[in-house]
This record gives structure tokens, C-alpha cells and sequence, in this order.
């Protein structure tokens, strides 16, 4: 499933449906964040106040963030390894994560809030990455065994560090907030900055990732590479049941019986987000595998609007972030603060179809900017 046209950048059309599928439901899990913002509601994931609809609507935004992650550092291996044969990655991942921490500190914290400064600086997923991306130009260069051996000990190893803890007086809380737990860098000062994405573990996912390249290099089969998908998502779902059924390592929060097969489903795939647990990442990841493999060789209208929109990833978040910011803020002067109704928990159908009408709105606009990018030889297109 690779689109192939003279004059065009040659793009891997999987990899663009992959991420255009998690920026779905992004978009799903962030109208619910932003349009809905009125309408806040406890942790989701708390079982005991969410009701299932909700749960399983930020379960599946839970794959976004360890999926795009593991496409970037997937992403930058093929940059560094075109059919031309192979150059220095460095510089591109140097800028493009100076540029991604830049967004975040600035374009990005502001759509969320329509305030600046804000009261609260969020380090969020776009900080995360682009710090991640700085990690991969410093590290890329090893030897992709050694790559691979380092994402799999930072992604199975980082939560044996969970049980550490620093006040915020001590001299190891800045670093150890920055890479391990999720909490204030500065909580004294007229704005204040959170570290939401602790960096550690979403490193060894970008890892993974480029070590992870070669699966679609232009040597590599369409059968041996679906082989190889289903083996590692296979392998990796088995490890996670096997570590989650007994509650052996992985996961902070273990899984109890509940009342009924619904809760306690929902009980076991409860996973640590912040920062990503190791049974988070067996599980979003090892799904992620499988759906790859299945998706080469599938094409089709839905697929295909799936690749649009993840051949301008950058373009897409923006926008789409500025669309719901401007969305919230007509709604609140023209109907006030209660213009949702009851409580987003109970209106969950609410978010699914607000996303989808937003979809048909944004997509003809990421339609062309992606045609666009496609053609055109502008360098800081790439960049988006």
C-alpha cells in the first residue's frame, strides 16, 4: 500500500493511514477536552465515576499518543534511509524538535486556553515529542541493535523507578519531574509550568520506532513484513497478559474483579498514562502491530481519508485545536456557559458527533494542504 507518482514525494500510505486514524480520535477525545471544557469532568479513568461510554472513548485515545511517537522515530529512519541511499538525520531532527517544543510553549498552549501567558504552562504531548526527537538526533547513530536493546530496557525498565520520589525542595525534583513523574516544574511563580508527558519513556517508544525502520524499507517483502507485525503484536499482547493477569510488573495500578464482565474488563485495561506504563505501551503498541498488518493491504475511501489527513499531521493538530478554540468560544457568548446540556458523561454522544461534524469541516482544507505539501519543494513543508 505504497502511493507511487512521478513528480510527487513517494509517501508509504500505511504509515500515513496509521496516523491519520489516531488523529481521529484525537480529535474525538479533544472536543471532549475543549468544547466540552465547561463540562469537566473527574479522570476518566477513575472506574467508579466514569460510566463505560466515556471510559472506552478516552481508551481509544490512548493509542495517539504511543502511536505517533513510535511513527516518528519510525518516520525519521526512513529519512535517513531514502532510496537514494542513506544521509545524515541529524540536522532534520534537531529543528523539527526545537520547532515541536517552540509550538508547544507557544501556538499550542494558547489554543487550548485563548490566553497569553497563560496562568499554567502545560508540557504536553507536542513538548514530549519534540524533546524525544532531540534524544533520537543525539542517539540515532548507534548501532540499531544497541537502539533497539536501549528502547526495550527505557520502556520495560523505567517503571521499576516509579517508586521513587523527590520533594520539591530536593535537587534531583526538576530532572526526575522531567523524566519520570508528572508534576510542577514551577508552582511558586505568576504562571506557573506542569510537566503533563514525562520524557523517559516516550525516548525509549522513539527508539523502537526507528529501530523499527527497516520493517519498510524497499527490500523488505509485504509477507515478511506482516509476518513480522503479527509476530511482534502477538508477542507483545502475550507478554501483557501474562504481566497484567497475575499483576507482576508494568503497571502501578493493578486490576481487580468487578461487579460484572463490563468492569471488570474495564479494570484490566486501566493502564498509567503519565508517565506511559510498561503494560500501556505492551498493549496500545501490540494493538497498533496488528492493525498495521492488517491495513497493507487494504485500501478504500475510509483508509484513504486516514492518509490524507496523516500526510499533514502538524497542519491537522493546529488547525483543528484553533477551529475547537473558536468553536467553544461562540458557543459560550451566544447560548453561555450551559449550551451543552447535562454533563458530558452523560452526552457522550454528544463528543463523537460534534468530532464528526468538525471532520467534514477540516478535512478538505488538510486535503489540500496535503496535496500541496505533496508537490511542493519548499523544505519547511516538511516540517509540517
Amino acid at each position: 500500500m505504497t502511493a507511487i507518482n512521478p513528480g510527487v514525494r513517494t509517501r508509504i500510505a500505511v504509515i500515513d493511514v496509521l496516523r491519520g486514524l489516531v488523529m481521529l480520535l484525537m480529535l474525538v477525545d479533544h472536543v471532549r477536552e475543549s468544547f466540552f471544557a465547561q463540562h469537566a469532568v473527574s479522570d476518566p479513568m477513575v472506574l467508579a465515576d466514569t460510566d463505560p461510554a466515556l471510559f472506552f472513548t478516552r481508551t481509544a485515545a490512548h493509542f495517539c499518543a504511543p502511536l505517533f511517537v513510535f511513527l516518528t522515530g519510525l518516520s525519521a529512519w526512513l529519512y535517513a534511509h531514502p532510496a537514494s541511499g542513506p544521509r545524515d538525520a541529524t540536522g532534520f531532527l534537531l529543528k523539527r524538535g526545537v520547532l515541536l517544543v517552540v509550538l508547544e510553549l507557544t501556538l499550542v498552549n494558547f489554543a487550548w486556553y485563548g490566553v497569553w501567558p497563560p496562568a499554567t504552562l502545560f508540557l504536553q504531548v507536542i513538548w514530549v515529542i519534540g524533546l524525544a526527537m532531540l534524544a533520537l538526533a543525539l542517539l540515532h547513530r548507534l548501532p540499531r541493535p544497541l537502539l533497539a536493546g536501549l528502547g526495550v530496557l527505557i520502556v520495560a525498565g523505567h517503571n521499576a523507578l516509579a517508586g521513587w520520589q523527590f520533594a520539591p525542595t530536593d535537587w534531583a525534583y526538576p530532572a526526575w519531574t522531567l523524566l519520570l513523574h508528572r508534576g510542577y516544574l514551577v508552582s511558586d511563580a505568576a504562571m506557573q509550568i506542569k510537566v503533563s508527558y514525562p520524557l523517559l519513556a516516550w525516548i525509549g517508544v522513539i527508539l523502537l520506532g526507528y529501530a523499527a525502520g527497516p520493517l519498510y524499507a524497499s527490500d523488505m517483502s509485504v509477507q515478511r513484513r506482516i509476518t513480522l507485525l503479527r509476530r511482534g503484536g502477538w508477542s507483545a499482547l502475550l507478554l501483557l497478559g501474562v504481566l497484567r493477569g497475575w499483576n507482576l510488573y508494568g503497571e502501578a495500578l493493578p486490576w481487580q474483579q468487578g461487579a460484572d464482565l463490563l468492569q471488570t474488563v474495564m479494570s484490566f485495561i486501566n493502564f498509567t498514562k503519565y508517565p506511559p506504563s510498561l503494560d500501556y505501551l505492551l498493549f496500545t503498541l501490540g494493538i497498533a502491530a496488528l492493525l498495521a498488518a492488517w491495513l497493507e493491504a487494504r485500501e478504500n475511501r475510509f483508509t484513504r481519508c486516514c492518509a490524507t489527513l496523516g500526510g499533514a499531521p502538524m497542519f491537522y493538530y493546529l488547525l483543528h485545536l484553533y477551529v475547537l478554540l473558536i468553536a467553544q468560544k461562540l458557543a459560550l457568548a451566544c447560548f453561555g456557559a450551559n449550551y451543552a446540556g447535562r454533563r458530558v458523561v452523560e452526552q457522550v454522544w454528544q463528543v463523537w458527533g460534534l468530532a464528526l461534524v468538525l471532520l467534514v469541516l477540516l478535512y478538505p482544507l488538510c486535503a489540500r494542504f496535503a496535496r500541496y505539501k505533496r508537490t511542493s519543494q519548499q523544505a519547511w513543508l516538511r516540517y509540517l
